[in-house]
Order: C-alpha cells, then structure tokens, then sequence
C-alpha cells in the first residue's frame, strides 16, 4: 500500500504531456483565430519554446523511468502492438512535428497555409497523444482500478485543467490581450468541478472492488485528505488566476506562474494517487 510517489518520473511524464498539448491547442486557435498581424503571431511562436522545454523535461523524466536511454529505444519496439510503444511513438511524433514546424514558423519558412496545417495536424498528434497515455492504462482488465472510465476522464481532465492556464501564461508573456482569453479561466473552472465529481464517484466505488486478498480502498488509506489538498492546490490557481481579472485587470505573469505551479502540484497529487491504486486480480476480482 502506498501514494504512488514511486512512479514520479511517469507523474511528470504524463501530467507535463497533457498541460502541454491543452497549453499547444490554445496557442494553435490563438494563432489561427487571432490577430493577423505577422509580428503579432511571431511572439506567440516565440514564446511556445516554453511548451517544448515542459515536454523535453516529461520526456526525460520518462527515460528515468525506464533506466537508460537504450530502453527508451527499445520500447518503440513494438509499435501497434504495444500500448506502451504505441505512447511513446505517438509523444514522439507530436513533439517532433510541433518541434520542427516551431522551427520553421520562428524562422518564417511557413507560408500562412503550411502554418494552419502544421498547426491542425500538431494538435490532432496531441490528442491522439493523450488518447495513447490512457490505453497504456485503461486496456490493461487485470488491474480493475485502471480499467474503468475514470482513467481516460481524469487524463483528459487535467488537459482541461492545466492547458489553458498554460496558454493563457503564455499568451500574456507574448503581449497578448482580448475577450477571448476570459473563457479560458472558465473552461479549466468547469473541468476542475467535473474532477471533483470523479474524484467523489471513483472514491466511492474503491469499496466496491477487490480481490480475493486485496482491497482497492486499502491500497491509498488518504486517498480522501489526499485527493482534498489537490482540490484545494487547484482551486488556489483557479483563485490566483481570477481574483485580478475580477477587479478589471490582467494577472501579472508571476501570479500566473505561481497558478501553473499549483495546477501541477494539485495534478502531481492526484497522479500520485492513480498509480497508488495499482492492483491486480489476484485469483478473483469483484465489484
């Protein structure tokens, strides 16, 4: 029994994937819906260096997890057979195309049509991206605490969550302002009250599922204090982030920063708790 603090270089990993491609899709609408003007669109490429660094950070934190960097390698061994081949292939591509299409757009090489496409089909290998991370998961029927809905829910949740804070800190970086940023501040809002629920409904069926020598309920005892300390970092960066805007004026990039740190401490918590209900059958699993 434990909190799962062990898989830290995998809570890294996924939590910095998902921020990262919600933070991706604000800044590719931004870019495609925005202001049309060519050094206007230039800061926002500029400043999507900070997504690549977060998603170099995850992916070496993935390497940790699997000791060298020569297992990193052989995991894409088994691409199409394997869900964990399968996600790293998929983080790879997203990473590569968005790496190398910055690349070009920051040294002006894309015309505007190459850029719409570079970044449709980018955000599309970021979706298909975290859609890999939860078969990692939610395929595997032997371990009955992964193998529910709340799995690919709470996945992309935290892309809710955390994307569009990391975008709109972004955004402001790059000088941008509009309207349209405040709905940002509200899609993570509803996203942080749809966690919750998840949170109060996978609590209450942990009692439901066991094994014939394990109860899913035993393998995290704080899962509920635990679970309260991440709603409780998440509303804090929801409240760093709000409060300013509701007296008419724009967060400051530091309380900004301090909102996305909250926002991976409050998910680095919740992850924790995930691959702390690691469980399997045993000789029989009910519930």
């Amino acid at each position: 029994m434990g909190n799962g603090w062990h898989e830290w270089p995998l809570m890294i990993f996924t939590v910095l994937g998902q921020c990262v491609v919600g933070g991706f899709i604000v800044l590719a609408v931004a870019l495609m819906k925005g202001d049309d003007h060519f050094q206007a669109q230039q800061r926002i490429v500029r400043v999507m260096f900070g997504l690549w660094v977060l998603m170099g950070i995850g992916f070496i934190a993935s390497m940790l997890h699997l000791g060298t960097p020569a297992r990193a390698l052989n995991s894409l061994n088994r691409v199409g057979s394997s869900a964990l081949s399968n996600e790293i292939a998929a983080g790879s591509l997203f990473f590569a195309v968005g790496g190398i299409g910055w690349l070009l757009a920051l040294a002006g090489k894309l015309s505007q049509g190459g850029r719409q496409l570079w970044l449709i089909v980018t955000a599309v290998l970021g979706v298909v991206f975290v859609w890999m991370m939860v078969r990692v998961y939610n395929t595997i029927d032997t371990v009955p605490t992964w193998h529910t809905a709340w799995t690919p829910l709470s996945f992309f949740l935290t892309l809710f969550i955390g994307g569009p804070l990391l975008g709109y800190l972004l955004l402001r970086m790059a000088g941008v302002e509009g309207w349209a940023m405040r709905l940002l501040p509200v899609i993570t809002l509803l996203a942080l009250v749809a966690s919750t629920v998840v949170v109060l409904m996978q609590g209450s069926e942990l009692a439901s599922i066991h094994s014939s020598i394990q109860q899913a309920s035993a393998l995290v005892p704080d899962y509920g204090s635990l679970m309260a300390w991440r709603v409780v970092a998440l509303v804090l960066a929801v409240g760093c982030w709000v409060a300013p805007q509701l007296k008419g004026h724009y967060p400051a990039i530091p309380l900004l920063s301090l909102a996305f740190v909250l926002v991976v401490v409050g998910e680095m918590i919740g992850r924790g708790v995930f691959y702390g209900l690691h469980m399997t059958v045993g000789m029989a699993v009910a519930g």
